[in-house]
């Protein structure tokens, strides 16, 4: 059977105080006989040799009797002792029991053994014996050389202490007891103060477990065991609520993402779709119009064959598959994407500030994908007469790229979003003129896939500011 922790504390504490219980009344009592046998012997010596005249006298002595009057040797034993004078040969020549007080009504003497000791005159040696009535005796033989070899053998009943320590073992179970029942009172509320936290923890617990991930246990503090393991409790608790938060975010950005992919696959194959249906059911159509769906059907698979690719790419920086490593000179990128701006917007103000070259380790074609897609999102989501600024330069270890428009730029929210898969900052714009959404997000996770970092600042006096910061390539 599995005991609780408050049972087992509990009775650890009893079995404790009943085991020092216990061995202090076991030491008490072998003192106390100790001490009382003691004194019986001591007063065998003193008075038990004069106790041979005392088998002259009568067994009760009167008030005018030399051996029972005051300082007599009868006065000095206690009532039932008893007197005997034995020859060497162990026979008995007289014996007598000596009552202060009243006699007895029966004639009790200790059962002494067949054989006396004799060790010499003048030698006292003391044994134990018991009585006819089981009472317990303290017997003295001593060799009186003066009497022919005689053994004088003085016993005193041993029946007061017996008295005593029969009434201490009583007193001792008493108290024995009170002390028990006040310690496993005392214990037990003591026990039951002590856990009450860990009662309340449990409780909380509970709480957690049915699904309220912000409550806390208590108590918190690091004064007590309990508080600290309340300490440890609340910082993993944090952490799991975290973790829980987390994982919902991430599984709403999932399910963002893939309605947002699913909704952008689905336009261009819609496309395909009927304007297959439209050639299938119409094969009279003019020559100009047959030529025109299959126009809009080849740039819908376009279409869908980039957002396909960006979903791969995003997809493969997201498992953290390496990219090409190599050299790449910055300034070109940027050149080249300025040429590309020239092409595509030649109306556009486009100035590019990078005096010298910058050299970073990476990929050359995610690089030259990262700069195109933020020039591109500044001269697409901005008027046709908003200027562009491209910036490069090298700053504490980093290569530091800005594209700065001057266009009606980004609220904090959409500065906080716009590097999510198919956000758009304007979600009534024209897929033709806005693209799939997936421009910057795939900025981000190349950056990141380089080591660095990507922000959109506001601009001073209006617009937006991509920053970007990568590790130089002797870094």
């Amino acid at each position: 059977m599995t005991l609780s922790l408050r049972a087992r504390l509990l009775l650890a504490v009893v079995l404790l105080v009943l085991f020092g219980l216990v061995v202090a009344d076991i030491a008490t009592y072998v003192a106390l006989r100790s001490y009382m046998v003691q004194r019986v012997d001591d007063q065998l010596r003193s008075t038990g040799p004069n106790a041979i005249s005392l088998l002259n006298g009568p067994g009760m002595p009167g008030p005018g009797d030399h051996h029972g009057g005051p300082g007599g040797p009868s006065r000095d034993l206690p009532t039932g002792t008893y007197v005997a004078l034995f020859t060497p040969q162990n026979s008995l020549i007289s014996e007598k029991t000596i009552y202060v007080t009243t006699p007895a009504t029966t004639n009790a003497k200790p059962n002494l053994p067949k054989t006396l000791p004799n060790a010499g005159p003048d030698v006292i040696t003391l044994l134990d014996a018991s009585g006819s009535d089981a009472t317990p005796y303290r017997v003295m033989v001593e060799s009186l050389d003066q009497a022919g070899g005689d053994f004088l053998v003085v016993a005193v009943p041993l029946s007061d202490v017996q008295s005593t320590l029969s009434g201490l073992l009583t007193l001792e179970g008493l108290i024995g007891s009170a002390v028990l029942l006040a310690s496993g009172a005392l214990a037990l509320w003591i026990v039951r103060s002590g856990l009450r936290p860990l009662d309340r923890m449990g409780d909380t617990a509970a709480a957690i477990a049915a699904g309220d991930l912000s409550r806390r246990v208590s108590p918190a503090t690091s004064q007590t065991e309990i508080g600290r393991l309340g300490l440890a409790l609340n910082a993993m608790l944090a952490q799991i609520e975290e973790a829980f938060d987390e994982r919902t975010r991430t599984e709403n950005r999932l399910r963002r993402f893939i309605a947002s992919a699913s909704h952008e696959l689905r336009t261009p194959l819609t496309s395909i779709r009927g304007y297959s249906e439209l050639l299938r059911r119409r094969p009279n159509l003019p020559q100009t119009e047959v030529e025109s769906a299959r126009h809009r059907i080849e740039d819908e698979a376009i279409r869908m064959g980039v957002l396909v690719d960006d979903l791969l790419l995003l997809a493969r920086l997201d498992q953290g598959r390496p990219l090409d490593r190599q050299p790449v000179d910055l300034r070109g990128i940027l050149h080249d994407a300025s040429g590309d701006v020239a092409v595509t917007a030649p109306d556009r103000q486009l100035t590019v500030e990078a005096p010298h070259p910058v050299v970073v380790y990476g990929d050359d074609l995610r690089l030259r994908q990262v700069v195109g897609n933020l020039v591109r999102n500044a001269v697409v989501h901005t008027p046709p007469e908003t200027p562009v600024e491209v910036r490069l330069a090298q700053e504490n270890g980093h290569a530091l790229l800005t594209v700065t428009d001057h266009g009606p730029g980004l609220t904090e929210d959409e500065r906080r979003r716009v590097f999510e898969p198919f956000y758009r900052a304007d979600p009534g714009r024209s897929r033709d003129r806005g693209g799939s959404g997936l421009g910057l997000s795939i900025v981000a996770a190349v950056v990141a896939a380089h080591g660095g970092k990507v922000e959109a600042r506001p601009t001073d006096g209006g617009g937006a500011t991509f920053r970007v910061e990568l590790p130089l390539a002797a870094s």
